[in-house]
């Protein structure tokens, strides 16, 4: 069920040389300020009882990731060196002064909170300061660097903290050429970890990622979906596997990966939302490219939308100029 990797494929199946490969492939990064996020946004989602809340998220500046993942973006909005003391504060405080009041607040980076490169220890307490007032305060991190930094964090906080893990899939092999610096028992032992305190775990999947058949493609999102939340998660968000940062062409032109469909992700929904193990969401960004069909794209956009608000299954939609049609209660 993993594909071979294709005789003219250019990935290395040794791990050494992936993280070179990978770096490669990068253009520049975006310039960047390290005094301000590169961005920020008000959006809405229900929490763990099904109430809808505000969500400040603000996208930190910050130091590039040391993991060099090869489907990752991200190192796009990064810097190459790490933001000075207090820059972080500032960043939370710029987007906190233009946003307006939120019950939860995300603070995502371009790697992980628990670096020390990314986020400065020493300023752990100005950001407990900055989110004492919310309810609840969502990051994420790279699971070898939670156990570490993770008890002195919370320490400060008052408010609930929730920790986002991207496992990407359950598929061991796959997520081994992922180049994620990961296995399937170290994301168990840092929910283990995040259970024993109480902490919320929300998990990133992928919806296709490369390197797993296509024909066996949505059995693994079901699994993993399946991993995610045997392994204590109580929201887990899908997101449809990109190209656009350099290696995933290179992949995609040797057969390596095959791009989602907006199908794929629908269905992909509508499955965990079946479960009713917990809450799914399909990362909606960016959603125009995997859709083939502009008379029926802002239907079914839509129809997302509501079904990651509301949690339910919305009826079916079909699309007479495309033939393509959603699966639906």
């Amino acid at each position: 069920m993993i594909l071979p990797l294709q005789p003219a494929s250019p990935y290395p199946p040794q791990a050494s040389q992936r993280n070179r490969w990978v770096t490669d492939l990068r253009r520049p990064p975006n310039p960047l300020n390290p005094q301000l996020p590169y961005s920020f946004l008000s959006e809405q989602e229900p929490d763990a009882d099904g109430t809808i809340v505000t969500v400040s998220t603000i996208f930190l500046t910050n130091r590039q990731c040391p993991w060099k993942c090869v489907m990752c973006d991200l190192w796009q909005n990064a810097l190459p060196e790490s933001v000075p003391p207090g820059a972080i504060p500032a960043q939370i405080d710029h987007a906190l002064a233009q946003l307006p009041p939120a019950n939860h607040i995300k603070l995502y980076n371009a790697g992980s909170f628990f670096d020390p490169r990314a986020i400065p220890p020493s300023d752990y307490g100005a950001i407990a300061d900055r989110t004492r007032l919310f309810d609840r305060v969502i990051i994420e991190s790279h699971p070898a660097l939670i156990a570490a930094r993770c008890d002195a964090f919370i320490d400060l906080l008052e408010p609930k903290l929730e920790v986002a893990i991207g496992l990407e899939t359950a598929h061991p092999d796959a997520l081994e050429r992922l180049n994620k610096g990961m296995t399937l028992d170290e994301f168990t032992n840092a929910a283990r970890f995040l259970s024993e305190r109480d902490i919320a775990l929300r998990v990133f999947l992928l919806v296709h990622p490369p390197f797993i058949d296509p024909a066996h493609a949505h059995e693994w999102v079901q699994r993993s979906i399946g991993f995610a939340f045997g392994s204590g998660a109580t929201a887990v968000s899908l997101i449809p596997t990109r190209t656009g940062n350099g290696a995933m062409e290179a992949l995609q032109a040797a057969g390596d990966f095959v791009p989602p469909t907006l199908f794929d992700l629908e269905r992909s929904l509508e499955y965990g939302l079946s479960l009713k193990h917990g809450r799914v969401f399909a990362d909606l960004w960016d959603l125009d490219r995997f859709s083939k069909c502009p008379i029926c794209f802002g239907a079914r956009r839509s129809r997302l939308e509501q079904m990651n608000l509301h949690q339910s299954l919305l009826p079916a939609i079909q699309c007479d100029a495309c033939g393509d049609a959603t699966g639906g209660a």
